[in-house]
């Protein structure tokens, strides 16, 4: 049963060092926890703020180089093995990226929950792949579109990570679900707007309503854990509200964070409540379960015969899912909801 820490933070705008001293202060802090902490989920852009436009090249470093750096605070803060979710920005091969690392930080001993894999080292870089064009957001000005969304295995379990704007199209859960993703990681710097109220009747930002609700779809439809890291602070007159969530597989939210504070949640993850969700709710049944193919009749031809399953050659994926396990086409410039990208009647700040 791992334990995870959400440490949602107000960067400094700009200034990779100080985020750095910063990140490596939770990490001074979650070091006094006992039971010690598994995997610590920081925001999107931690080490450097959100809206820093053309200043990307100056904040941008390789993941490489953002591990090393976590390595030299990991252990200055004398802190016990842990694994980190980060978002930053990238520099990777000669283009700037939105992404999040996912790094395991000290050598972990036996019986330690992350001890399947006790090696250090950089396990996952996952490079955003919706960039908001529209309202606040010019992201595609200055970085560039990842391609791919992959599950991958850690050292507590199989885990996915949508880089904010990516949760909200519904396909990216899909994906990390069908690859066997146990936990979904979702690093956000969303800004704070309007007001609205929960379904408890708790009066909170609109867009933090919109967000609780995606995120608790995300997991009650695929029967997965879902940690959201949300940046806190303001940039430029735009709030961002904090309010990170953990959101169980029957898709309640069972620890939320303060608004527009910094703070460090801590929640034990049961991944045996996946099961009983998936019993309860077996949406994944069909992707997961049986192809089509065993259910044709003799000479039929369906999404699993070799004639139009023979392009997905060497992969393990069910038949007829192939498509939704290779690297995404470019996303279209035309907003998901209806309209340009740019224009449109949705409340552009409640995304990413």
């Amino acid at each position: 049963m791992p334990r995870l820490a959400i440490a949602q933070l107000r960067p400094t705008k700009g200034d990779y060092g100080a985020n750095l001293q910063k990140i490596g202060g939770v990490l001074a802090q979650i070091a006094k926890l006992d039971p010690p902490v598994d995997l610590v989920v920081f925001p999107e852009t931690a080490t450097s703020g959100y809206f820093v436009e053309g200043g990307v090249r100056d904040v941008a470093v390789t993941a490489g180089t953002l591990f090393r750096d976590l390595t030299v605070e990991h252990e200055a803060a004398g802190a016990p093995p842990v694994d980190v979710a980060i978002g930053f920005y990238e520099v990777f091969q000669n283009h700037f990226y939105n992404s999040c690392l996912y790094a395991s930080l000290g050598n972990a001993s036996p019986g330690h929950a992350s001890s399947g894999n006790a090696s250090p080292g950089i396990r996952h870089v996952h490079r955003k792949v919706f960039l908001p064009t529209y309202g606040v957001f010019d992201e595609e000005r200055f970085v560039d579109r990842g391609r791919e969304i992959r599950a991958f295995d850690t050292r507590w379990g199989r885990a996915a990570i949508l880089i904010c704007e990516d949760a909200w199209h519904s396909l990216a859960g899909t994906i990390a679900a069908l690859q066997g993703a146990q936990l979904v990681i979702v690093p956000s710097a969303s800004p704070a707007r309007g007001t609205g109220m929960d379904e408890e009747g708790t009066r909170l930002p609109a867009s933090v309503v919109r967000w609780e609700r995606i995120l608790r779809g995300i997991a009650d439809e695929h029967g997965v854990w879902v940690a959201f890291a949300s940046l806190v602070g303001f940039e430029g007159g735009k709030g961002f509200p904090g309010g990170s969530v953990v959101v169980s597989p029957a898709g309640e939210i069972v620890v939320r964070g303060p608004l527009f504070e910094e703070a460090v949640l801590t929640y034990d993850v049961d991944f045996e409540e996946i099961t009983s969700a998936r019993a309860e709710a077996p949406l994944l049944a069909g992707p997961r379960g049986e192809s089509a193919a065993s259910h044709q009749k003799p000479g039929e031809r369906g999404a699993g015969s070799r004639e139009q399953g023979s392009q997905a050659g060497h992969r393990k994926v069910r038949p007829g899912y192939e498509r939704y396990c290779s690297p995404l086409p470019a996303p279209c410039s035309q907003d998901p909801r209806g309209g340009a990208r740019g224009g449109g009647r949705r409340p552009a700040a409640d995304r990413c």
